[in-house]
């Protein structure tokens, strides 16, 4: 049946174990094949779509600086929701509707959600202040930069549930139950957590906020760019899960530590970076579909490597220009790298879950679902 046709009024309340975008086998030979065969065009054309969501999330609400205060904690609040639609419920309801209305109704769904979490987050960190969401000034502070690290902890460790958890062990309430659950607890645990690092003064914010990108990134390098390697081929689930979150968890530390003691970042850069490297892997691995390792290297493992190479690279060029962009556009010093995150890790990345996973590459079409 193809995937612009109608589906059932009744969804399907189960859920694989795994999201469709980390699981080792993701593609089928024949969607393989097609990704090979389509690859970059299709990328390209979903460039038409990510390129000027990215660039009016980044400054589309009165400048760099303005969007990057107005619109960076909104976004952020809202990842978790997205997540939920794109690797839990895996686009319902939006999945009981052609395209583009799908598309639509899920967008909506986001926008909403994303809102009420806002809203949340301003009751936690500042009162009962609503203008202070919409129109923050010195007498109703906003969420930037005092909410960010909260938002930011809560999705990092809606990933860590979703991709190194393998949603266990809430996936086994149902497609829809699960995803709220998923949400809920996500919520409860970074309220906590930052709680009793950030509130109480024990750990500065830009370090918390950076320790946790720190895990993203390798949440995305181990289980979007590669896949789930090398935890992927390990039969025994209880073991799968502990090594993963064990080697996440440290990765993220250690290279938090390193860059941080050792290289002396600040923990703005760290975020910046992490959160550019975020970026590009779903650049990379979810539009493009590993183009173009599919093509010079068939097989997994150089493939992968090639990948992750064309990863780093576009990440480093990223991370060096878009501070200077963020000069040029009248950004202050001190908020250049929070600028480059907000363009990287919020606006780009938002832009290509969005095309891929909600909007489904909409209007390109796609392998017919059989």
């Amino acid at each position: 049946m193809s995937s612009e046709q109608l589906t059932a009024a009744t969804p399907d309340t189960t859920v694989d174990t795994r999201p469709s975008v980390s699981r080792p086998d993701a593609l089928s030979p024949a969607e393989l094949a097609d990704a090979r065969q389509h690859q970059p065009l299709r990328g390209l054309i979903g460039l038409a779509f990510v390129v000027p969501v990215t660039v009016l999330l980044s400054i589309g609400a009165g400048g760099a600086f303005d969007s990057l205060a107005l619109l960076g904690p909104i976004i952020t609040f809202a990842l978790p929701i997205m997540a939920m639609i794109a690797f839990w419920w895996e686009n319902w309801p939006g999945a009981l509707f052609p395209r583009p209305w799908s598309g639509l109704y899920d967008t909506a769904i986001v926008v909403v959600g994303g809102v009420l979490l806002t809203v949340l987050g301003q009751l936690v960190v500042n009162g009962g202040d609503l203008i202070g969401v919409f129109a923050p000034g010195p007498a109703h502070p906003g969420l930037y930069p005092a909410a960010v690290p909260l938002a930011g902890g809560i999705f990092t460790i809606v990933l860590q549930l979703t991709l190194v958890c393998e949603r266990w062990p809430l996936g086994g309430l149902g497609r829809i139950p699960s995803g709220l659950a998923a949400v809920v607890l996500c919520w409860a645990l970074g309220l906590i957590a930052w709680l009793v690092a950030v509130r109480s003064h024990a750990v500065e914010s830009e370090n918390y906020g950076a320790w946790f990108t720190s895990i993203g990134g390798w949440q995305m390098l181990c289980y979007v760019a590669l896949r789930g390697w090398p935890f992927a081929r390990i039969d025994r689930k209880w073991l799968r899960l502990l090594l993963g979150n064990v080697v996440v968890i440290a990765c993220g530390w250690g290279s938090y530590l390193l860059v941080a003691d050792v290289l002396n970042w600040p923990g703005v850069r760290i975020t910046a970076t992490a959160g550019t490297a975020i970026g590009c892997i779903l650049l990379v691995t979810m539009l493009f579909e590993a183009w173009p390792a599919t093509r010079v290297a068939p097989k997994p493992a150089p493939g992968r490597t090639i990948a992750v190479l064309v990863e780093v690279i576009l990440a480093a060029l990223l991370v060096w220009s878009l501070p200077m962009l963020a000069q040029t556009l009248g950004v202050p010093q001190p908020r250049e790298w929070s600028w480059t995150t907000h363009v990287t890790l919020n606006a780009l990345s938002t832009a290509v879950i969005l095309h891929v996973a909600v909007w489904r590459r909409w209007p390109v079409r796609t392998r017919p679902v059989e």
